[in-house]
């Protein structure tokens, strides 16, 4: 994680898939767009969003059932709401690692 980034835990999310296998993520809007987001994952219970080189956004307790599906796709849809509404989706590749502690500091 570079100096001076703003890192976020996400409380509330939800993690779906449909029958293709593709998944979809649906969290809490943050201000601004995204910018070259990417997803950061090791296979765990902890995951990291970047959505800007300033902020990221760490997802803890993932559920056992959506350990694999997220470690078998190379992409993914992020949702972000507000007030129950769609403020913003976009797509962002799957980056695995070895080990997700290593990303958060």
């Amino acid at each position: 994680m570079s100096t001076g980034q703003t890192l976020d835990q996400e409380s509330r999310f939800d993690i779906l898939q449909n029958d293709e296998g593709e998944i979809l993520i649906i969290m809490n809007s943050f201000a601004g767009g995204p910018e070259n987001p990417r997803f950061i994952y090791d296979g765990g219970e902890t995951a990291l969003l970047y959505r800007t080189k300033e902020k990221a956004v760490v997802f803890r307790k993932i559920p056992q059932d959506a350990r694999l599906p997220l470690k078998s796709v190379a992409s993914m849809l992020i949702v972000e709401v507000e007030n129950e509404d769609v403020a913003r989706e976009y797509t962002v590749p799957v980056r695995l690692v070895k080990d997700i502690k290593a990303y958060i500091k």
